[in-house]
């Protein structure tokens, strides 16, 4: 299977690390022109050299913006105003007890982590379906089938992005543009290593510390270990590809078999 993006262009929002910084790298890979997003320059330049320093001639434009405001938005569409694929992949999340959840942290989520990604689906699908080609994703998680109780406001997210991209695939229906969200099992991130340690603690060696919180916390994994960042990277390489031009309004699952339960 060859995977070819040749003459494509791609905007990944929080693409300076993780998950989005992998995909990123996938889309660059495949033969994208890749926007790389982030709120500072200092992070976004240390992303771009990075993934220049591995693919010398690499396309990739800079895209310094906080997508999450409307400010942030307005410079996004303006470094990169039409694109064929769009990865709303921006998310933030915490652990925080249920009850103790502020109404500013709820619309924080919320602002985050779905209004983003439907500010600049609103921008970019009229000119993908205008074409007659595009992919728009939205980077969910198995929170929004599976809820923490330490991360409800998180998980309320990710559950309003399945909708979200559902939604929007019927919009688009029979245009040649798809949209899919992708529901992404616990991941090996640096963020992730932060909220493990906040649950397990320090004195344990990384190894240890990833299979303790895998069995005390997300015991439905069947892999067993949290997931590498190029593996959602793939699935979502190949969602924006044309081969995958009959999957849309799907919840397409990277979750090591977390979520236990058929999706509707």
């Amino acid at each position: 299977m060859h995977i070819d993006l040749t003459g494509k262009s791609a905007l990944v929002t929080g693409s300076t690390q993780g998950i989005g910084l992998a995909i990123a790298k996938g889309l660059l890979e495949a033969g994208a022109r890749v926007g790389v997003n982030g709120r500072s320059e200092e992070s976004v330049a240390r992303a771009v050299d990075g993934l220049r320093e591995k693919q010398p001639d690499a396309d990739v434009v800079p895209v310094v913006a906080d997508v999450s405001t409307d400010e942030g938005f307005a410079a996004a569409t303006a470094a990169m105003p039409d694109v064929d694929v769009l990865v709303n992949n921006l998310g933030i999340f915490e652990s925080r007890p249920a009850l103790e959840i502020t109404d500013e942290e709820w619309r924080r989520f919320f602002e985050v982590n779905v209004l983003a990604g439907v500010r600049l689906t609103r921008h970019h699908l009229p000119r993908m379906t205008g074409r007659g080609w595009g992919r728009v994703l939205y980077i969910a998680s198995d929170s929004a089938v599976v809820t923490p109780v330490e991360m409800i406001h998180y998980g309320m997210s990710k559950t309003a992005l399945l909708a979200v991209s559902r939604g929007f695939a019927k919009e688009a229906a029979g245009t040649g543009v798809t949209v899919n969200s992708v529901i992404a099992g616990p991941t090996h991130t640096g963020g992730v290593e932060g909220f493990v340690r906040s649950l397990v603690g320090d004195d344990l060696p990384w190894d240890e510390a990833q299979r303790e919180f895998m069995r005390k916390h997300r015991p439905q994994s069947l892999i067993q270990r949290l997931i590498e960042p190029s593996e959602i990277a793939a699935m979502v390489t190949y969602l924006s590809s044309p081969l995958a031009s009959a999957t849309t309004g799907g919840a397409v699952r990277v979750d090591g078999g977390y979520v236990d339960a058929i999706l509707p």
